[in-house]
Protein backbone atom coordinates (compact mmCIF):
# COMPACT_ATOMS: atom_id res chain seq x y z
CA UNK A 1 0.00 0.00 0.00
CA UNK A 2 1.04 3.72 -0.21
CA UNK A 3 -0.12 6.22 1.13
CA UNK A 4 -1.28 9.79 -0.86
CA UNK A 5 1.02 13.34 -0.75
CA UNK A 6 -1.20 16.06 0.16
CA UNK A 7 -0.42 20.10 -0.99
CA UNK A 8 -2.57 22.75 0.51
CA UNK A 9 -1.90 26.43 -0.72
CA UNK A 10 -3.94 29.43 -0.53
CA UNK A 11 -6.94 27.83 2.05
CA UNK A 12 -9.27 29.90 4.00
CA UNK A 13 -12.07 28.74 6.01
CA UNK A 14 -14.54 31.09 6.88
CA UNK A 15 -16.93 31.04 10.22
CA UNK A 16 -20.31 32.56 11.13
CA UNK A 17 -20.61 36.35 9.90
CA UNK A 18 -17.44 35.61 7.54
CA UNK A 19 -15.14 35.51 10.48
CA UNK A 20 -11.62 33.53 9.00
CA UNK A 21 -11.29 30.42 11.72
CA UNK A 22 -8.07 29.11 9.62
CA UNK A 23 -5.18 30.26 7.13
CA UNK A 24 -3.11 27.74 5.22
CA UNK A 25 -0.76 29.59 2.99
CA UNK A 26 1.30 26.84 2.14
CA UNK A 27 1.31 22.99 3.06
CA UNK A 28 2.97 19.79 1.84
CA UNK A 29 3.06 16.02 3.15
CA UNK A 30 4.90 13.80 1.44
CA UNK A 31 3.05 9.98 1.21
CA UNK A 32 3.71 7.63 3.32
CA UNK A 33 4.64 10.43 6.04
CA UNK A 34 3.46 10.75 9.57
CA UNK A 35 2.09 14.42 10.72
CA UNK A 36 0.84 15.44 13.76
CA UNK A 37 -0.98 18.68 14.07
CA UNK A 38 -0.21 20.45 17.29
CA UNK A 39 -1.60 24.24 18.99
CA UNK A 40 -3.78 25.88 21.80
CA UNK A 41 -7.65 24.56 22.16
CA UNK A 42 -9.52 26.82 19.57
CA UNK A 43 -6.29 27.41 17.46
CA UNK A 44 -7.78 25.54 14.14
CA UNK A 45 -6.42 22.01 14.72
CA UNK A 46 -9.52 20.22 13.83
CA UNK A 47 -10.95 22.45 11.56
CA UNK A 48 -7.71 21.87 9.19
CA UNK A 49 -8.21 18.36 9.89
CA UNK A 50 -11.93 18.15 9.13
CA UNK A 51 -10.62 20.22 5.77
CA UNK A 52 -8.25 17.72 4.68
CA UNK A 53 -11.18 15.00 4.81
CA UNK A 54 -13.78 17.33 2.92
CA UNK A 55 -16.10 17.26 5.86
CA UNK A 56 -16.32 21.35 5.88
CA UNK A 57 -15.66 22.98 2.31
CA UNK A 58 -12.94 25.95 2.38
CA UNK A 59 -14.38 29.48 0.93
CA UNK A 60 -10.68 29.40 -1.34
CA UNK A 61 -7.54 27.63 -1.81
CA UNK A 62 -6.88 24.40 -2.87
CA UNK A 63 -6.43 21.14 -1.21
CA UNK A 64 -4.57 18.45 -3.37
CA UNK A 65 -4.12 14.74 -2.58
CA UNK A 66 -1.93 13.48 -5.27
CA UNK A 67 -3.65 14.37 -8.38
CA UNK A 68 -7.23 15.12 -6.38
CA UNK A 69 -8.43 18.51 -5.22
CA UNK A 70 -11.05 17.77 -2.92
CA UNK A 71 -11.85 21.70 -2.39
CA UNK A 72 -12.98 21.75 -5.96
CA UNK A 73 -15.56 19.12 -5.65
CA UNK A 74 -18.76 19.49 -4.37
CA UNK A 75 -20.45 17.89 -0.74
CA UNK A 76 -21.27 14.32 -3.27
CA UNK A 77 -17.91 14.56 -4.80
CA UNK A 78 -15.70 14.94 -1.25
CA UNK A 79 -17.71 12.47 0.14
CA UNK A 80 -17.02 9.76 -2.67
CA UNK A 81 -13.38 10.76 -1.81
CA UNK A 82 -13.33 10.18 1.67
CA UNK A 83 -15.02 6.70 1.32
CA UNK A 84 -12.06 5.59 -1.07
CA UNK A 85 -9.20 6.65 0.69
CA UNK A 86 -9.83 8.45 4.07
CA UNK A 87 -10.10 6.53 7.04
CA UNK A 88 -11.14 8.86 9.89
CA UNK A 89 -10.04 7.99 13.55
CA UNK A 90 -12.50 10.14 16.07
CA UNK A 91 -11.85 11.06 19.84
CA UNK A 92 -14.94 9.34 20.79
CA UNK A 93 -14.72 5.47 19.80
CA UNK A 94 -18.22 6.27 18.37
CA UNK A 95 -18.78 2.20 18.40
CA UNK A 96 -21.84 -0.12 18.22
CA UNK A 97 -22.31 -1.28 21.57
CA UNK A 98 -24.32 -3.95 20.75
CA UNK A 99 -21.96 -5.18 17.82
CA UNK A 100 -19.02 -7.26 18.74
CA UNK A 101 -15.28 -5.70 18.20
CA UNK A 102 -15.22 -7.19 14.65
CA UNK A 103 -18.09 -6.20 13.60
CA UNK A 104 -17.51 -2.78 14.72
CA UNK A 105 -14.05 -2.58 13.28
CA UNK A 106 -15.37 -4.86 10.01
CA UNK A 107 -18.75 -1.75 9.81
CA UNK A 108 -17.68 -0.11 6.36
CA UNK A 109 -17.95 -3.97 4.72
CA UNK A 110 -21.94 -3.21 4.95
CA UNK A 111 -21.06 -0.05 2.43
CA UNK A 112 -18.60 -0.98 0.37
CA UNK A 113 -19.25 -2.92 -2.94
CA UNK A 114 -19.91 -6.93 -2.56
CA UNK A 115 -15.96 -7.22 -4.28
CA UNK A 116 -14.40 -5.81 -1.39
CA UNK A 117 -16.50 -6.86 1.68
CA UNK A 118 -14.71 -10.02 2.30
CA UNK A 119 -11.17 -8.83 1.57
CA UNK A 120 -12.48 -5.90 4.53
CA UNK A 121 -13.79 -8.13 7.48
CA UNK A 122 -10.32 -10.32 6.79
CA UNK A 123 -8.61 -6.88 6.82
CA UNK A 124 -9.98 -5.94 10.08
CA UNK A 125 -9.94 -9.25 11.96
CA UNK A 126 -6.11 -9.30 10.85
CA UNK A 127 -5.51 -5.78 12.17
CA UNK A 128 -7.33 -7.31 15.20
CA UNK A 129 -5.24 -9.52 15.76
CA UNK A 130 -1.83 -7.26 15.56
CA UNK A 131 -3.17 -5.40 17.94
CA UNK A 132 -3.58 -8.58 20.65
CA UNK A 133 -7.62 -8.30 20.43
CA UNK A 134 -7.83 -11.62 17.80
CA UNK A 135 -9.36 -13.83 21.17
CA UNK A 136 -12.31 -11.43 22.39
CA UNK A 137 -13.24 -10.35 18.36
CA UNK A 138 -16.74 -11.76 19.26
CA UNK A 139 -17.01 -10.20 22.23
CA UNK A 140 -19.89 -7.13 22.61
CA UNK A 141 -17.74 -3.48 22.52
CA UNK A 142 -19.46 -2.60 25.64
CA UNK A 143 -17.09 -4.93 27.60
CA UNK A 144 -13.98 -4.07 26.39
CA UNK A 145 -11.67 -1.17 28.21
CA UNK A 146 -11.42 2.11 27.06
CA UNK A 147 -8.21 1.62 25.49
CA UNK A 148 -9.37 -1.58 23.29
CA UNK A 149 -12.27 0.49 22.23
CA UNK A 150 -10.62 3.05 20.84
CA UNK A 151 -8.00 0.53 19.31
CA UNK A 152 -10.76 -1.55 17.69
CA UNK A 153 -11.87 2.44 16.13
CA UNK A 154 -8.42 2.63 14.81
CA UNK A 155 -8.99 -0.87 12.81
CA UNK A 156 -12.11 0.36 12.13
CA UNK A 157 -10.12 3.25 10.13
CA UNK A 158 -8.06 1.16 8.87
CA UNK A 159 -9.65 -2.21 7.62
CA UNK A 160 -10.95 -0.46 4.48
CA UNK A 161 -7.27 -0.21 3.00
CA UNK A 162 -7.67 3.51 3.20
CA UNK A 163 -4.51 5.43 1.75
CA UNK A 164 -5.06 8.02 4.09
CA UNK A 165 -5.71 8.41 8.00
CA UNK A 166 -6.95 11.58 9.48
CA UNK A 167 -7.00 11.03 13.64
CA UNK A 168 -8.83 14.11 15.53
CA UNK A 169 -6.97 13.03 19.12
CA UNK A 170 -7.19 9.32 19.39
CA UNK A 171 -5.51 9.51 22.47
CA UNK A 172 -7.22 12.20 24.51
CA UNK A 173 -10.18 10.18 26.21
CA UNK A 174 -7.02 7.63 27.72
CA UNK A 175 -5.22 7.45 30.87
CA UNK A 176 -0.99 7.68 30.47
CA UNK A 177 -0.34 4.29 29.88
CA UNK A 178 -3.08 3.22 27.33
CA UNK A 179 -2.28 6.80 25.45
CA UNK A 180 1.68 5.48 25.14
CA UNK A 181 0.70 1.84 23.57
CA UNK A 182 -2.31 3.50 21.57
CA UNK A 183 0.29 6.04 19.78
CA UNK A 184 2.74 3.08 19.54
CA UNK A 185 -0.06 1.08 17.54
CA UNK A 186 -0.92 3.45 15.66
CA UNK A 187 2.42 4.81 14.12
CA UNK A 188 3.78 1.36 14.01
CA UNK A 189 0.32 0.24 11.97
CA UNK A 190 0.40 3.26 9.67
CA UNK A 191 4.04 2.78 8.93
CA UNK A 192 4.37 -0.81 8.12
CA UNK A 193 1.66 -0.33 5.34
CA UNK A 194 2.89 3.06 4.27
CA UNK A 195 -0.31 5.21 4.89
CA UNK A 196 0.00 8.52 4.86
CA UNK A 197 -1.01 10.03 8.54
CA UNK A 198 -2.34 13.25 10.23
CA UNK A 199 -3.24 13.11 13.42
CA UNK A 200 -4.48 16.57 16.01
CA UNK A 201 -3.15 15.86 19.32
CA UNK A 202 -2.15 17.93 22.53
CA UNK A 203 -0.43 14.30 23.75
CA UNK A 204 3.36 14.78 23.56
CA UNK A 205 3.40 10.93 23.03
CA UNK A 206 2.32 11.65 19.27
CA UNK A 207 4.64 14.26 18.75
CA UNK A 208 7.71 11.98 19.46
CA UNK A 209 6.82 9.70 17.44
CA UNK A 210 5.62 11.53 14.14
CA UNK A 211 7.93 12.38 11.29
CA UNK A 212 6.92 15.94 11.43
CA UNK A 213 4.83 17.75 13.74
CA UNK A 214 2.78 21.03 12.19
CA UNK A 215 1.89 24.10 14.93
CA UNK A 216 -0.87 26.37 14.51
CA UNK A 217 -1.83 28.95 16.35
CA UNK A 218 -5.03 31.78 16.13
CA UNK A 219 -6.30 29.75 12.79
CA UNK A 220 -2.86 29.90 11.34
CA UNK A 221 -0.29 27.85 9.85
CA UNK A 222 2.75 29.92 8.98
CA UNK A 223 4.63 30.91 5.79
CA UNK A 224 6.53 28.39 3.78
CA UNK A 225 7.76 26.67 6.89
CA UNK A 226 5.14 25.01 8.53
CA UNK A 227 6.26 21.19 7.77
CA UNK A 228 8.69 21.22 11.22
CA UNK A 229 11.03 18.08 12.27
CA UNK A 230 9.50 16.59 15.18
Amino acid sequence: MTGISLAISGLEVMGQGGRRILSVPQLEVPAGAAVVVRGPSGAGKSTLLYAMAGIIAPAQGRIWWGNTDIAGRDDRGRAAFRRASVGFIFQEHLLFEELSALGNAAITALYAPRRDRRRIRESANGLLARLGLSESAARRSDTFSGGERQRIAVVRALAGAAPVILADEPTASLDRPNADALADDLMRLAREDGRTLVAVSHDPALHERADHVIDVVDGRVEGPEELHDA
